[in-house]
């Protein structure tokens, strides 16, 4: 054999160079336009969601509350239904009044309060406010600028009386829209609480018939992430609140209970809600009192929150969401950017949500304990239904009665029947 034909190499093995050029581009700047598509599909995804979102806020934002209040009200709906076996339409309803109950309560007594305590307040601030402009004004000599000053003022007011008025209709039309939003809430919440597999069981439903197993997994997983976030943001704001309200009752004993309704309101907002509710409190005592009790409440503030930073943060809100601090306020600031205080206030729950809901779908379990026997309910059962009992079915309508989660060959109840 020659040397020629030891050497040669087959045609076939042989690989013609790239005629459209892409030899020429670096493998790097291949991955990063392939990623950079990619990135631009998945940003337009998401902006288009979040339009769609705020275009139907009036919606949205009621059945998130809904769904937050169905996580708070759950344990007393289990009670009621399982310990003093009420029907468990009684229970969702008795659960969604007593919520209604305390809530009518606590604004009640902070409107006696505040009615009682605000006269004086304004009396306080009135006369501090007076004070200190004769010392200011006898100070620069400003005697003679103050009614300059009130006829400006009133000029500018009757100047701006049309866009007055136009606020005025704007806020009438807001307090309708929180009207509509409030009935929307407590409507879905009754029905969250009477039939959440029932609901749940629909939604999955409307899926492919392969994702639909895991998109239930992982769904069960962010509602005992969402449970846990909504007990210990309960308790956290419980603890601001009644650490400032007993500092409050030393300064400002008639507004001590609003105040205190306000943190705990306030502090639903991680971070922020706590240090803007903390000022309110400090400037109410400024007001009332001055500045050595200002002083003195400014440092029961900063304690309180001290020991939420360091005691219960880290253990109890870090075990609940499983996100860093950093996390948390970045996705505070985000969610008030893009939606005012009702994203700041949920932006904390639904970062939680989709960490542990995408690190279910990535392979990463965060509560291996729920285990994978929980199978999907009947999307069209209502939760208290009696069970099904089928014939045999052969052929085709046994095949379908497996693919809808139904029994074939004469089973006794769905196994996914287990909504009760």
């Amino acid at each position: 054999m020659s040397q020629t034909e030891e050497t040669s190499v087959p045609s076939s093995q042989t690989t013609a160079p790239p005629t459209d050029g892409s030899g020429a581009v670096p493998p790097a700047i291949r991955a990063a336009a392939a990623w950079s598509w990619r990135m631009l599909l998945i940003g337009a995804f998401i902006a288009a969601a979040l339009w769609l979102l705020a275009l139907l806020k009036t919606i949205v934002v009621p059945v998130a509350v809904a769904l937050l209040l169905t996580i708070m009200l759950t344990p007393v709906r289990r009670l009621l239904n399982e310990r003093l076996r009420l029907p468990r339409g009684l229970s969702a309803g008795l659960s969604l009044v007593g919520l209604i109950v305390v809530v009518a309560g606590l604004i009640t007594l902070a409107g006696q309060s505040i009615a009682n305590g605000f006269a004086d307040l304004t009396t306080q601030a009135i006369n501090g406010f007076n004070e200190l402009w004769t010392q200011v004004s006898a100070q620069f000599g400003l005697e003679n600028e103050l009614e300059t000053y009130s006829q400006d003022i009133l000029d500018q007011l009757e100047a701006q009386q049309g866009a007055i008025v136009s606020g005025a209709l704007g806020a009438a039309a807001t307090a309708g829209s929180v009207l509509v939003g409030a009935l929307i809430a407590l409507f879905c919440t009754f029905f969250f609480l009477h039939d959440p597999r029932g609901i749940w069981g629909w939604i999955v439903g409307l899926l492919p018939l392969s994702s639909r197993e895991r998109v239930n997994q992982a769904g069960r997983r962010g509602a005992v992430t969402l449970a846990a976030y909504t007990r210990t943001q309960i308790l956290v704001a419980a603890v601001d609140a009644v650490g400032i309200g007993i500092g409050a009752v030393f300064f400002v004993p008639s507004l001590a209970l609003p105040i205190g309704i306000l943190v705990f309101v306030g502090s639903f907002v991680p971070v922020v809600g706590a240090i803007v509710t903390g000022a309110i409190a400090v400037v109410v005592v400024l007001v009332s009192n001055g500045w050595v009790a200002a002083l003195i409440m400014l440092g029961v503030v900063l304690l309180v929150q001290q020991i939420e930073a360091h005691a219960l943060q880290p253990f109890l809100m870090g075990q609940a969401v499983s996100l860093h601090p950093v996390a948390v306020i970045l996705a505070v600031a985000a969610g008030s950017y893009a939606a005012g205080i009702i994203g700041a206030l949920f932006a904390v729950p639904l970062a939680a949500l989709l960490n542990t809901v995408i690190l279910y779908l990535n392979g990463h379990d965060k509560f291996p304990e729920l285990g994978d026997e929980d199978a999907l309910p009947i999307r069209w059962r209502a939760a208290d239904a009696p069970p099904i009992r089928l014939r045999r079915a052969s052929g085709a309508a046994a095949e379908t009665a497996v693919a809808d989660g139904l029994p074939a060959e004469g089973d006794a109840t769905p196994e996914g029947d287990q909504s009760r």
